[in-house]
């Protein structure tokens, strides 16, 4: 019996990250993600838990799980291979229309839990905990391995499938550091033991980017320069990062409390991220952070620090790609905080290479700059793999198929043209939203 593969989401895209792997009757679905720039623009004016997710998938927001309408039934197992948006954020709108359990890592489960919470969607399915290098045995024919492997958020993995055919290898989003800030390294010795890898679907967000991936560390080493050379008497300090880069955000913790400012959590994502994280005993914010979560009480909270005096806080807050709900922008836009010139607005992230991040972006730097805040961009390092990486990974699995995903099709060439470098005999497959490719 062949393996069959269905490029559900994330596929020449950004964003609805799902693959669906068949093996005889049994069907196992890979990440289940939001395009995130359709979700928040739906969801602006809507309360969630009332929005379904065929509302979702009629403005592109969700996989269109349609595409595996004849797999219903077949459907063993849910597995996100980590807790970004766009790969578990569908789960609670789509997870219900299949009879399957979902498997995943420790915080990942935290963070699943809080999303359902906040948005009081409930979770159907059974949760099911596994390690991030556990291995287990869905059925007589498929086994489930998790592999640990670095990326911008705690609990990543590598997920193995093991079927009679061969191994079908998802990398999720992933890259080789070798000096992480938080949490476990990569796990070579499971990637190099790896046997008969048919299919090796890569993260390719970068397909073409030269070298290899910098360390979390080195962030660290640059938000320690940017902050310690722009703390003064009275400016007012601001870092806005990703709300699950937990070890960003112990790193600014550490660094406020050494410029000896109250560090201030505001926004309701930073809270889902933190609070998840406290559960499964990663940090302990709410010993030494303050963390606001809701809109009404972040405004309040703001009006308190211009009346203590703005030189005694770090801000740390929602909105680096500044979207118009969150507290960056309304900061501005509704004028909950009065920046004055020399405020400094540390951005440690990039872009999402996305047309209307980019734009929303511009906007938002333009209105701080007009107030004379001096900005400070590109503060980060990526958590995905560029081509030394994409390299290193081919040559510990050796797999005979590479399907690049979680990329525009222009990546996805260049990862064929890296892979040509590398070994010729590999064959590159690159699928669009719906493709099906049969492995025999």
């Amino acid at each position: 019996m062949a393996l069959e593969i269905c490029a559900v989401g994330g596929y020449g895209e950004v964003g609805r990250n799902m693959t669906a792997v068949r093996y005889e009757d049994e069907v196992v679905i890979l990440d289940m993600g939001l395009h995130l720039d359709n979700y928040i623009h739906y969801t602006e004016d809507e309360d969630i838990h009332d929005i379904t997710g065929q509302e979702l998938l009629d403005v592109g927001a969700v996989p269109d799980i349609s595409k595996i309408k004849m797999w219903k039934k077949k459907v063993k197992a849910i597995i996100p291979g980590h807790a970004h948006l766009d790969h578990i954020g569908a789960v609670p709108f789509l997870a219900k229309e299949f009879d399957a359990p979902i498997l995943l890592t420790p915080y990942s489960a935290a963070v699943l839990n809080e999303i359902s919470t906040d948005n009081k969607i409930p979770i159907y399915n059974k949760v099911k905990v596994l390690s991030n290098n556990a291995v287990y045995h869905l059925s007589k024919n498929i086994i489930i391995e998790f592999i640990s492997v670095t990326h911008s958020i705690p609990d990543s993995v590598m997920i193995a499938v093991h079927t009679p055919k061969g191994t079908v290898l998802y990398t999720g989003d992933y890259k080789f550091d070798d000096t992480p800030t938080l949490g476990a390294m990569t796990n070579y010795k499971k990637l190099k033991q790896l046997k008969n890898v048919k299919v090796l679907i890569m993260d390719s967000l970068y397909g073409g980017r030269k070298g290899r991936s910098p360390s979390e560390k080195t962030a660290h080493e640059q938000l320690k320069k940017v902050i310690s050379s722009n703390v003064s008497k009275n400016n007012g300090l601001i870092v806005t990062t990703f709300s699950s880069q937990i070890a960003r955000l112990k790193a600014i913790v550490a660094l406020g409390k050494k410029m000896r400012r109250k560090v201030v959590f505001l926004g309701r994502s930073l809270a889902k991220y933190t609070y998840a994280a406290e559960d499964v005993g990663l940090v302990r914010f709410s010993d030494e952070v303050e963390i606001v979560k809701y809109s009404s009480k972040v405004k309040r909270r703001l009006r308190k620090i211009m009346k203590e005096g703005k030189e005694k806080y770090m801000i740390v807050c929602t909105g680096h790609q500044a979207e118009k709900k969150a507290v960056l922008s309304k900061m501005i836009d509704k004028n909950f905080y009065h920046f004055t010139k020399n405020d400094a607005v540390i951005f440690s992230c990039t872009t999402i290479p996305i047309e209307q991040n980019i734009e929303n972006r511009r906007i938002l730097e333009e209105k701080l700059t007009s107030h004379g805040v001096r900005i400070f961009k590109d503060i980060h390092a990526s958590g995905h793999a560029s081509e030394e990486e994409h390299r290193m990974l081919i040559e510990m699995v050796k797999p005979k198929i590479i399907i690049p995903y979680h990329c525009i099709l222009k990546r996805a060439e260049n990862v064929k043209k890296e892979v040509g470098k590398i070994d010729k005999k590999i064959d590159v497959k690159i699928l669009s939203e719906g493709d099906f490719l049969i492995i025999d």
